[in-house]
């Protein structure tokens, strides 16, 4: 009989067990987050600025769950970066399905935001976890970027907490093999967005060649 498992109860050490994935820590693996990252514009600036101003406020009024952060900080980023208009989509919530090698077992999930081509997948999570969000959130954004059937192509992912983002890729190689950016503070002096921004334009261009 089949085992039907949730996504968002899977961590690191069942990936390692049952897909041998395996984190790359050579910064040649994952440059796309560092090297050739476009400018923006300093209209997109000013509206990160009220991104982070947003943020700050909303501080004030805890816990800031997952519909919060989508709603004011996850969607503005996407929608300054002209990531609503064509040849761009984002699908909601959709449902991902991923066999366990050798098992009778099927993952099941579903991830907040899925943008262009299913190459690129966006993450929300509540923070109200703040300093475990991001580990917390990593196997299951891992275990949806297995589930995409494109694979010839690397995998891009950012999960977002509203304090925090990180990027994410994967390689569906045998084994499977992934890296993470560094993160990028909401707190941090100046304005950390912008980085988040150009990278999300990159990885894009990248998904779109």
């Amino acid at each position: 009989m089949t085992q039907t498992l949730q996504a968002k109860d899977i961590d690191l050490l069942y990936l390692i067990d049952n897909f041998d994935i395996q984190l790359v820590t050579d910064e040649n693996f994952f440059s796309e987050w560092q090297e050739e990252l476009p400018e923006i514009t300093d209209l997109d600036k000013q509206l990160l600025n009220k991104v982070k101003a947003g943020y700050l406020n909303f501080l004030n009024y805890p816990p800031l769950l997952e519909d919060v952060v989508r709603m004011a900080i996850v969607d503005p980023i996407l929608f300054i970066g002209d990531f609503y208009l064509s040849p761009f989509y984002v699908k909601s919530e959709s449902s991902i399905d991923i066999a366990v090698p050798d098992e009778d077992a099927i993952i099941k999930g579903r991830i907040d935001t899925l943008v262009l081509k299913d190459q690129l997948w966006v993450m929300i999570i509540e923070s109200k976890k703040a300093s475990f969000s991001i580990e917390e959130g990593l196997a299951q954004i891992l275990a949806y970027m297995l589930g995409n059937p494109y694979s010839e192509k690397p995998s891009f992912g950012m999960i977002a907490t509203g304090s925090e983002f990180i990027f994410v890729k994967l390689v569906k190689e045998q084994p499977p093999r992934y890296a993470l950016s560094k993160g990028f503070l909401m707190r941090n002096p100046g304005n950390d967005l912008y980085e988040v921004l150009r990278i999300l334009k990159h990885l894009i261009q990248l998904v779109n060649t």
